[in-house]
């Protein structure tokens, strides 16, 4: 199976190659390479393995559970209401993450608005009935309260009644898209190239219309590993040899960067990422200039599936939870990118250089540092991609008028 991946994704590699012989001279560089993908399908990108989809009626407590067993971070929701001859886009709900769980459990945690009314005494009942707070409860859940950031909290929570017996549906309003994007197989490596870059989306399901299923989903860390298959032919060593500076990376700077101290409490971590929709946010110390460690939306899963590592922790601070994580992967888990550190580059460095480093860590972001080590910007795998494709001019046309709109209440 390994080598037919790596065939299919050096054959990707070739076809560009090939193609990028016939395009006209007078293409430059970035435009020949737009050309090449818009001629080849994604139906050639290689299948992923997983093929794990997640029942509309499991529980958050099912779903991190199916998540974290397969060392995934996201899966198709199977609407269990729909009937067997549905098409694709009434088959499926959505792809839930463990970000998008995470984010529907910190607006739980949140205060409410100070316009919204006290509950009635139905509401409390209706609340306390289905083990979940009521918004009285909630108002003292704020980032300044202790409790929810004290060790114990989150083994609390994943024994609640309130975790084990909310739907994955009843979240639907996290999902990224509702249902979503997808792509069908005659769809072009250029447009999923974009989606997948300045288009925002993670991964991108392409769907069998026939069979009315799922039948691969290409995700950005993907796209890396097929680039990083692509060392030493033309096309890519034009490309890949370029420096971060020369291509514009990176393109968060200093003065953007979000970050978050190593002693506030690591909810403060992801709130930032959802309020500032970012997937990661360095741990800073001192003055803020150089970061001990990163935390990433994919890291919440720690919360919810190893609560227990947290215990003897008065507060799980920024700075706990990279420590307490790190022991825990260290007995459980020791190939985990978690246990690379805090990986950095300079902007001399080439673009071919940090994405093999990327693909071999199987890491989503990089911070850039000057040559003292204090930070000066991060690179993600979609910042890469985004620099390899551009969109020309009224490319998508009509191509999203089909895609629902998000619920009003999201906030992903």
């Amino acid at each position: 199976m390994a080598n037919l991946q790596l065939e299919r994704e050096t054959s990707i590699g070739m076809q560009v190659e090939d193609l990028w012989d016939v395009q006209e001279s007078k293409l430059n560089p970035t435009q020949k390479l737009n050309a090449c993908f818009e001629n080849i399908p994604v139906s050639a990108f290689p299948h992923t393995p997983q093929g794990i989809e997640i029942k509309s009626d499991a529980s958050l407590a099912e779903a991190v559970q199916i998540l974290a067993q397969n060392k995934i971070l996201s899966a198709p929701v199977v609407n269990v209401d729909a009937p067997e001859d549905a098409s694709w886009i009434d088959r499926y709900l959505g792809i839930v993450e463990f970000a998008g769980i995470a984010v529907w459990i910190l607006q739980q945690s949140e205060p409410p608005s100070p316009t919204n009314h006290l509950p009635t005494g139905a509401e409390s009942a209706v609340a306390s009935a289905n083990g979940m707070p009521s918004s009285a409860e909630l108002r003292t859940l704020g980032s300044e309260d202790a409790s929810i950031t004290a060790g114990d909290f989150f083994e609390a929570l994943t024994f609640s009644e309130f975790y084990k017996k909310t739907k994955v549906r009843d979240i639907s309003g996290s999902f990224r898209w509702a249902p979503f994007l997808a792509l069908q197989q005659s769809n072009s490596f250029l447009t999923m190239l974009l989606l997948l870059s300045k288009y925002k989306m993670k991964s991108i399901p392409i769907v069998d219309l026939g069979a009315g299923n799922i039948n691969n989903i290409i995700t950005q860390s993907a796209v890396i590993h097929m680039l990083a298959e692509c060392t030493g032919l033309q096309w890519f060593e034009s490309w890949g040899t370029k420096k971060l500076s020369e291509i514009g990376l990176p393109t968060i700077s200093r003065n953007q960067l979000v970050t978050v101290h190593e002693d506030e409490p690591v909810l403060q971590a992801f709130r930032l990422m959802r309020k500032k929709r970012v997937g990661g946010v360095p741990v800073v110390t001192g003055d803020g200039k150089k970061a001990i460690g990163n935390i990433s939306l994919r890291d919440v899963q720690f919360l919810l599936t190893a609560p227990e590592i947290y215990h003897d922790y008065r507060l799980i601070t920024a700075k706990n939870f990279l420590l307490a994580v790190k022991n825990y992967l260290e007995k459980h888990d020791t190939r985990s990118p978690m246990l690379s550190g805090m990986i950095t580059c300079k902007t001399d460095e080439t673009i071919k250089e940090l994405i093999q480093m990327l693909d071999s860590l199987k890491i989503q972001r990089v911070y850039v540092v000057d040559d003292d080590g204090n930070l000066e910007g991060t690179i993600t795998l979609r910042d890469i991609i985004s620099r390899l494709v551009y969109e020309p001019l009224g490319y998508f046309g009509d191509f999203f008028d089909g895609v629902l709109p998000l619920p009003e209440n999201c906030r992903v």
